[in-house]
């Protein structure tokens, strides 16, 4: 291709690239459109073209530009490279280049990478039976479902943590650019350690257009853009115009120029340079959007407008007009130049691809199970409190937990593959015990008065539940093992973005090559029962109630009621494969109700009777008292005892569920109870009083179908909330022992009427809270001081 003033490239590296470019791009315009023809050996029909016209081609050409070009480098300098697709659905043009490199038919044999196996990748695009139009898992050397912007950056910057040797290519979208995510994103580049982590490049695409709006970032005058970026900490470097010959040499002096920075940020930081935190380089690549596409379409512009985000050419299979149009944008790419005719790739196209692994869709990093070692758990039986009698003594879950993930940092110390990350709440939820191992990632300059701060810390906390999230899941699919902690009622803020972890999940297990990777593990503490002192914008549990939505092979779900127990729950949880792991437990100090070893016989089992608790040994039970949580099993507890001491001749049964998808029937869960093992539980006609850590309906939900959930009547949250006592919190939401027995009376025939007096005097107990706690500011002493070994306090 002609130029009139080569500045980097040679004129063969130009040809090679640009010819990759042609044919990437080709290869992209195939998929949106066609199922027949892939090489157009004849004439173009109708019935080449698919009958539903679905995909985007808007962003495809520039995202073929940049993998072009990191082939280059990549190749060139024999870099250890992943990339990161951040505008959403560039599907086909991720799916073309790992086509042409051949790491999509090493993983997809089915489709080879010749004449059939084009038509093949044609076909499958955003077809029944196929492929999504977004990056997902079946395309391989992502790690990136393109299916939701805003999390390209905080991917990349995850994926980099810990692995020294990799850049991480990330592009961003315009339109991703304006999302929340993205804009906190940015700042990742505070918590990279040029030491001991790797390095991520990002790439601003600004085509200029969303779906049918400009791109706020796209219209900021070069100044402000400018300004903006440097005051994230980068230092961009600018590539632009419409010419390729132009193009391809700026953006390839680009790359050579940041990667030499980068090596060069690297070099002083690994040599002992400690001067601060540098400014590390991007790129900021405008381009036409839907470049080499269609200029106009009926008479209106759309190459460089929102018109070129999807489809172009729309009524391709009943408008002549449109059909000549697709038949000549595609051989615009001059295919007999790029294909032989059994429609391989020639030989000079695949000039500047790297070989092997080295081949972004082939990269190790990419597949993170390839690379995973088994994360070094201790037994967690050293760390256990003792209990001398159920309910005598207090401990701090979540504070004993902290000191078995010191030990996990420390055993990781040298091999780097754990971090722990959080919204600044790590010492708030009891944590601390960590920074004896590792200290806080923080790479700024620090005061005298910080404590805990370190520029190689694996505890990673920034006030952005996204990032922390995103970063966790760029970490684990790269082969990785981490924890996400964080107050309950807040976790709602990656709702969507666990939705996409999950399905990413349940696809690639699917897929034979993707290899299992470490399950992003959810600590859920401060939570709604003891956040008191924060009030009611700090209390909600419903995460539980829309992961459990997600497929029933992904999701576990735990509450443990006492410390032994979430020890048992984290050596159960922590080394497991492609799973989300969601464990909900206190903070503050809970009873103790079992010893280690039972702990870790009822977490393996999920539900368990406690025949110590009940009064039904030897006999068929009247009532069943069950609960799901620490402060739920403790108001069962309480109201077990006054059971009791008020009506002692009444068979109660006691049963705790810490594995909640237990409760589930076996053909709907793979951890699902059998109906026989429900019914021996929880009897056939007995009434069931659950008192549940969360919104009752979702216990209704998952027995609906068991035998006995007519007599099933649960207790929970039920968006009542204030700043007040522990114990009011209950009574406002109608879970309190008081409450409970009360629903054992009615409930169960045979007390309806002798038991009336003690009904009556569980009623007179609420009332007196009432008036107590609103005149002293605290609970009774009676609630205050109780426990199971002393309920009299």
């Amino acid at each position: 291709m002609a130029r009139t003033a080569p500045r980097h490239l040679t004129d063969d590296e130009l040809a090679t690239v640009d010819r990759y470019w042609r044919a990437a791009n080709y290869l992209a315009v195939g998929q949106i459109y066609l199922t027949g023809n892939p090489l157009l050996t004849e004439p173009l029909r109708p019935e080449h073209v698919k009958p539903r016209l679905l995909g985007h081609w808007g962003t495809s050409p520039g995202l073929n530009l940049v993998y072009a070009h990191l082939n280059r480098v990549i190749r060139a300098r024999d870099l250890d490279a992943i990339h990161i697709t951040g505008p959403g659905h560039g599907g086909p043009a991720t799916l073309a280049c790992c086509w042409l490199d051949g790491s999509y038919s090493d993983v997809h044999p089915d489709i080879p990478r010749d004449g059939e196996g084009m038509r093949r990748l044609f076909r499958q695009f955003s077809f029944p039976g196929g492929v999504p139009s977004h990056v997902a898992p079946q395309t391989p050397g992502s790690i990136h479902e393109g299916g939701e912007l805003g999390y390209s950056l905080s991917h990349a910057y995850g994926a980099a943590f810990d692995n020294p040797g990799l850049l991480v290519a990330a592009i961003v979208g315009d339109g991703e650019a304006e999302t929340g995510p993205l804009a906190t994103g940015w700042h990742g580049n505070k918590f990279l350690d040029p030491v001991h982590d790797g390095a991520v490049l990002p790439v601003l695409h600004l085509n200029g257009y969303k779906i049918a709006n400009p791109a706020v970032l796209a219209r900021l005058d070069d100044g402000e853009l400018d300004h903006l970026l440097r005051g994230y900490g980068h230092e961009p470097r600018y590539v632009g115009g419409d010419d390729p010959a132009a193009v391809h040499d700026a953006l390839a002096a680009a790359l050579d120029d940041c990667l030499d920075r980068i090596a060069q940020i690297q070099r002083a930081a690994r040599g002992g340079d400690s001067s601060g935190r540098p400014r590390w380089p991007m790129i900021v690549l405008r381009t036409p959007k839907g470049w080499t596409g269609p200029a106009e379409v009926d008479g209106k512009p759309v190459e460089n407008t929102w018109r070129a985000h999807q489809v172009p050419l729309s009524r391709v299979r009943d408008n002549p007009e449109h059909l000549a149009q697709l038949e000549a944008w595609l051989r615009s790419y001059r295919p007999e130049e790029l294909f032989d005719e059994r429609g391989r790739p020639v030989a000079g196209l695949l000039g500047q691809v790297p070989h092997g692994d080295r081949r972004l869709g082939s990269n190790p990093h990419a597949n993170g199970g390839r690379l995973l070692r088994a994360l070094p758990v201790p037994d967690v039986r050293r760390y256990a409190v003792e209990v001398p009698e159920p309910g005598g003594t207090l401990h701090e879950p979540t504070k004993i937990l902290g000191e078995v993930l010191r030990d996990v940092m420390d055993a990781t110390a040298d091999r780097r593959d754990f971090r722990l990350f959080g919204p600044d709440e790590t010492a708030s939820n009891r944590l601390s015990a960590v920074f004896r191992a590792s200290g806080k990632n923080w790479q700024e300059h620090r005061l005298a008065t910080d404590e805990d701060l370190s520029r190689d810390g694996r505890v990673v906390e920034m006030l952005s539940e996204h990032n922390c999230q995103g970063w966790l899941e760029g970490y684990l699919l790269t082969g990785r093992h981490g924890l996400f902690a964080s107050y309950e009622a807040f976790i709602h803020i990656v709702t969507s973005m666990a939705n996409q972890h999950a399905k990413w999940l349940q696809v690639s297990r699917e897929l034979p090559w993707r290899m299992p990777v470490s399950s992003l593990n959810y600590l859920l503490t401060s939570h709604v029962w003891r956040q008191d002192h924060n009030g009611f914008s700090h209390q909600d549990p419903g995460f539980i109630d829309h992961i459990v939505n997600k497929d029933p092979a992904t999701i576990r779900v735990y509450l443990p009621p006492d410390t032994n127990c979430l020890l048992a729950v984290a050596a159960e949880t922590l080394d497991t494969r492609d799973l989300i792991n969601v464990v909900a437990a206190g903070k503050q100090p809970t009873f103790d109700w079992l010893g280690i070893e039972d702990a870790v016989n009822h977490v393996e089992r999920g539900v368990s009777v406690w025949d110590w608790a009940g009064t039904d040994t030897g006999r068929e039970p009247q009532v069943v008292l069950a609960a799901a949580g620490d402060v739920p099993t403790m108001e069962i507890m309480a109201a077990a005892s006054l059971l009791r001491a008020h009506l002692p001749d009444l068979a109660v049964r006691v049963v705790n569920v810490v594995d909640l998808m237990r409760l589930m029937p076996r053909e709907s869960h793979p951890r699902g109870l059998s109906d026989a093992s429900f019914d021996a539980l929880f009897t056939t006609s007995a009434p069931v009083i659950f008192a549940y850590h969360g919104y009752p309906w979702l216990i209704h939900r998952l027995t609906y179908s068991r035998h006995n959930h007519g007599n099933l009547h649960v207790r929970g949250y039920k968006e009542r909330g204030t700043t007040t006592t522990p114990f009011d919190m209950v009574v406002l939401n109608d879970m309190d022992r008081y409450r409970l027995v009360m629903d054992v009376i009615d409930r169960t025939p045979s007390l309806a009427s002798r038991a009336i007096a003690v009904r009556q005097a569980m009623e007179e107990k609420r009332n007196k809270h009432r008036a107590y706690v609103r005149e002293h500011g605290e609970d009774m002493p009676e609630v205050r001081d109780w426990s199971w070994a002393n309920p009299l306090g």
